[in-house]
């Protein structure tokens, strides 16, 4: 059976808290080598930290890399998704896709003779974002049950938002949403920031993506960070255990004050530190149970 990671609802907790084990050993150390492996990353929308920590994951795990550029690909012939990924398929071990097409690996999974890893569809889910947030967090600490978290910005938009909203729910946190009316879906769980600011264990931050928008926000950078942002006067009403939490790129003045992206409470970077060996760990997942 292909170990496909498409979204974290597929996955049993138990198999999640396998995962975060996993990249606390390849963070302790430990050291595998699949240099007979070959993976593609085909990333279809813009990416810093996930498309290169995955090129990174990959190079420390011995596989070879194949990095799919799109500009320069058939893609500007006119060839589907569909045909661009099996045809990578007749070539590779395992693909890494990004696709601004939510669930576009529905198409593509009884198709395939080897393992998809979803870094990102749409607005869906993003399940190694949330993994390596999941594993901040416990290291922060070292369990979730009971846990207060608030998610503050863009959650109409956000496949982060999504993916963490249901695991964390699962893993019994307790979730509040923060957004401007015009960035808010229909969920029940949205409060005013400053009414649960001192009351939670971490405080999730989300630009505002303006890629996915319709239309603007009415809302300017200077009134979306005084009415949503983390402000020094919000930081410093933080309870002193709880930590600063933000998927980036981030928008210094606008979802938080610059100062304050690497404060002491901030774990911003230490996410992208985790994401490495998160991306390791479900690489390996694949690799090692693909076939």
């Amino acid at each position: 059976m292909l170990k496909h990671l498409l979204n974290l609802k597929d996955l049993p907790v138990n198999e999640i808290l396998k995962i975060l084990d996993r990249a606390k050993e390849f963070i302790n150390g430990e050291k595998v080598n699949y240099d007979n492996k070959i993976i593609a990353n085909l990333f279809f929308e813009p990416s810093t930290r996930t498309q290169n920590s995955f090129e990174a994951a990959e190079h420390r795990l011995g596989c070879k890399v194949i990095t799919f550029n799109k500009s320069e690909s058939s893609i500007q012939k006119g060839e589907s998704l569909y045909d661009t990924v099996i045809t990578f398929t007749q070539y590779v071990d395992a693909v890494v896709i990004r696709h601004n097409q939510n669930k576009y690996y529905e198409e593509l999974i009884n198709h395939t003779n080897i393992p998809i890893i979803n870094a990102g569809d749409g607005s869906g889910n993003h399940p190694t974002q949330s993994l390596l947030d999941l594993l901040t967090i416990q290291q922060e600490f070292k369990h979730f049950e009971g846990l207060k978290i608030a998610i503050v910005g863009d959650i109409v938009h956000s496949r982060v938002a999504s993916t963490n909203i249901e695991i964390m729910e699962r893993l019994g946190m307790e979730v509040y949403l923060c957004a401007p009316p015009e960035l808010q879906n229909q969920d029940k769980r949205f409060c005013e920031l400053d009414d649960v600011i001192s009351e939670v264990d971490i405080v999730m931050l989300l630009r505002v993506q303006h890629e996915r928008h319709k239309k603007e926000i009415s809302l300017t950078k200077e009134m979306y960070h005084q009415l949503y942002g983390l402000t020094i006067e919000r930081y410093q009403r933080l309870k002193e255990t709880a930590i600063i939490m933000h998927p980036a790129p981030v928008n210094r003045g606008v979802e938080i004050a610059d100062c304050l992206v690497e404060c002491d409470k901030s774990r911003i970077f230490k996410q992208m530190k985790n994401g490495l060996y998160i991306r390791k760990a479900v690489i390996e997942r694949s690799l090692k149970e693909g076939v």
